[in-house]
Order: C-alpha cells, then structure tokens, then sequence
C-alpha cells in the first residue's frame, strides 16, 4: 500500500493523497507584538489573538462567538496595520513559543469570525493559504495530526524556551486528500467528536458547580452551627468542637527518593498523583493531605496498605463518618490554611492547622446522609470525566488512522 494513503478511510474516497510543502499551500502574514498589558477584555474595534490563549483555551477551529477574545486598547494606534495582516476565516495561527515540546508549533484554524476585526498578536504565526486547496475546517485537525506534529517538534529550536519560525514551518511536509469533499467529510466527523467532548465536559462543570453550591447549603456558614439546606428528619444545632477531638493526625516519614519504579505499594507526596514504594507504613482507612507545594490541601480517600511523604498528613481512627469529613475539609480547609499560615506568599500545613481546626458535627445518622449525598454528585462527575477521557482516546486513534502517516 501506498504511504499516501491513510489506514482508515471511507469508502466511497480513492487514489493517493497529495503532498505538499506548507510553503507551496500557505503564505506567512505580519502579526504584532502586543503584550497582555496592551488588551482587555470590555471594549474596542479589534480583537487580538495571544499566543498564550492558544496553548491554554482556543479551540482546534476557532468560532469567536464561543470564544473570550480580548480587545487592543483604543489608545492603540493601528494605522500602519496592513490591510492583508487583518486575520480571515480559514487562516491558521501558530503559537511560536513554548517551553513544553509538546505545545511548540500549536495551531488553531479560524472558522468563524462574525464579521470581526481580529489580529494575530505577540508570539503568532498567521497563514493564510494560497489557493483554496483545503476546505474550512480540514486544516485544523491535520495540523494537529501525528505526523505533522512530530515534524514541527523537529523544526524548533530553543533549550528552556522553544520557538519555531515561519520559515523553518515551510518545510513542513503536509499529505491531504484531492476531493475536498473528502477533507469535508473528515472534518466533518472530528467535528462532531469534538462537540460530543464539548458537551461531555460542559455537563462535568455543571455538576461540579451544582456540588460546590450544595455544599455550600448541606454545611453551616461561618458563625452559625446549623446548614441552610437540611433534610426535614434532622433538627437541633450541629455540635462544635476540634478537629483533633475525632480522628489521628499523623505524617509520613519519608522524602521523595524513597520512591521506586516498581513498588507493590503506594506512596503520597504532596503532588495529586501517587507513586511507588517497596514498603508500607500505613494499613488503614485514611484521608490523605498535602502539607505544602502546588497542591497543599489537596485531599485523597485510601484505604489499604501504603506509605507516604514526610509533608502528607495522614488522617485516621475515625470517630466520625470519614466521608462526611472528606467533604467538610474540601469545604473549609483551603480557607483555614490561608488564614492561619502563610510562608511569604506560599500557604502551608503545620500539625495545629489540623488538629486545632474548628470543626462542627451533626449526629451520625445525618452525617452519613450528608457524605451519601455529595458522594453520590461524586460517583456521576467521576463517571462524566471518565466518558470524556475515553472520547478524547478514540479521537486520539482515529486522528492516528484517518491521516497519512510517514509509515
């Protein structure tokens, strides 16, 4: 088989694909340099793109009516913009810095503009194409697709900072179909893949709103010690004491390079994520938290055999329903952490933040009922994410087989 012909193809589409180089497909426009400092988000006539909402929020096809797109400020003086330089729909920009690999070279195509002035801004690549060789909506997905990828990564340059300039992009090799209805049906079928995922994360954030709202209600505000919101079986004022009072509070004992490629257990550090380790210290029901770093206060549920960092804290012996806990910490904790200890500007966790913290509890009965609720909301955002995740795999494999590869 031909190495112009993807794995994966429908079935009414035949015959090689084109190759081309980008310099022969696309032409490179001007861009400005304008920083953050040089836009806002309340009013203007122009619209700026910034290379650093393409690597963060911008969709692969860019629609600026579903998009927060920032104005140049109006004490900006556009005059000398060159008329060609004003962006179109079907263009691509490219982000040209980047200090991960991965985000060099990240592109979106613009495929709604609304009749807007929009620029290409500080760190962008604007390319416009010559003939209209690929139809809108195409090219979006095949500059994200492997092959293209792994050749822009090849073209940067940089040690800390990577960039990628307009002429080391012409070398891009670029394979596309000749029937544009061809391009139109793959557009049209990541598309709606897109719109699926779009939808799926939507419904996650919604639930997670919803949460954040219900606890808000399910749990008393500062000052009262009953809940807004309550189940008409409970009645009478939630019982206040110290955290201390209800459960251990204890650390890890080790650092970081206790960890080991293939461990039979698990070992927390304050990072979300958990690695490996040949022993365990721990064998029990806990609420696992991190005392420093990026993710201080973060707290995960285990229950088993495990080990952790000398800066995790390790709740357990629980006299109360340690899932009603869980979720009065993820309400209150971050709060505490603030405004109890600061070192500079980097909040932290000492042994009293825990064990001194005020802590109001209702009876048993209503705290399982508290816990089953907000555990339930739980079950369904883990469920969505994981219907997200798996979207997003097999547009990964499809992307993978609809495209010509180098192979």
């Amino acid at each position: 088989m031909s190495r112009r012909v993807p794995k994966l193809r429908f079935k009414e589409f035949s015959g090689e694909w084109d190759e081309k180089r980008l310099e022969n497909v696309y032409d490179f426009h001007s861009t400005n340099s304008f920083s953050r400092d040089k836009l806002n988000y309340e009013k203007g006539i122009v619209k700026n793109i910034h290379y650093g909402d393409i690597h963060t929020k911008f969709s692969t096809l860019f629609d600026i009516t579903k998009e927060q797109v920032p104005f140049i400020n109006s004490d900006i003086d556009l005059t000398r913009v060159k008329k060609e330089s004003y962006c179109l729909e079907g263009d691509l920009i490219f982000a040209d810095a980047s200090e991960d690999v991965d985000d060099i070279g990240k592109s979106i195509e613009l495929i709604n503009l609304n009749n807007e002035k929009v620029l290409s801004g500080l760190h962008t690549l604007l390319a416009r194409q010559k003939e209209k060789k690929l139809v809108k909506g195409f090219a979006g997905y095949l500059f994200k697709s492997n092959y293209i990828r792994e050749q822009i990564k090849k073209e940067a340059q940089g040690a800390k900072v990577l960039g990628i300039s307009a002429k080391r992009l012409s070398n891009i090799k670029l394979f596309f179909p000749k029937d544009q209805n061809e391009q139109q049906k793959i557009a049209n079928t990541l598309s709606s893949l897109d719109k699926f995922i779009e939808a799926g994360e939507k419904k996650v954030e919604a639930l997670k709103k919803h949460k954040k709202g219900l606890m808000q209600q399910l749990f008393p505000q500062e000052g009262e010690k009953t809940p807004k919101l309550r189940f008409e079986e409970f009645s009478g004022e939630w019982e206040e004491s110290l955290l201390g009072n209800y459960c251990e509070i204890t650390t890890g004992k080790l650092d970081a390079n206790a960890m080991v490629e293939n461990g039979k257990y698990r070992f927390y550090t304050c990072a979300k994520e958990y690695y490996l380790i040949d022993k365990y210290q721990f064998d029990t029901e806990a609420l696992l938290i991190s005392g420093n770093g990026a993710n201080v206060g973060y707290i995960h549920y285990y229950n088993g055999k495990f080990n952790a960092y000398q800066r995790t804290y390790v709740l357990d012996q629980f006299q109360i329903k340690v899932h009603f806990l869980k979720y009065f910490l993820q309400k209150n904790l971050h709060q505490r952490i603030l405004i109890e200890k600061k070192d500079g500007n980097t909040p932290y966790i000492v042994m009293s933040t825990l064990t001194e913290m005020p802590i109001l509890l209702p009876t048993l009965p209503e705290q399982e009922k508290i816990a089953d609720t907000l555990s339930f909301l739980d079950n369904l955002i883990e469920a969505g994410e994981k219907k997200v995740e798996a979207l997003k795999k097999y547009k990964k494999g499809l992307m993978q087989q609809m495209f010509v590869s180098e192979e």
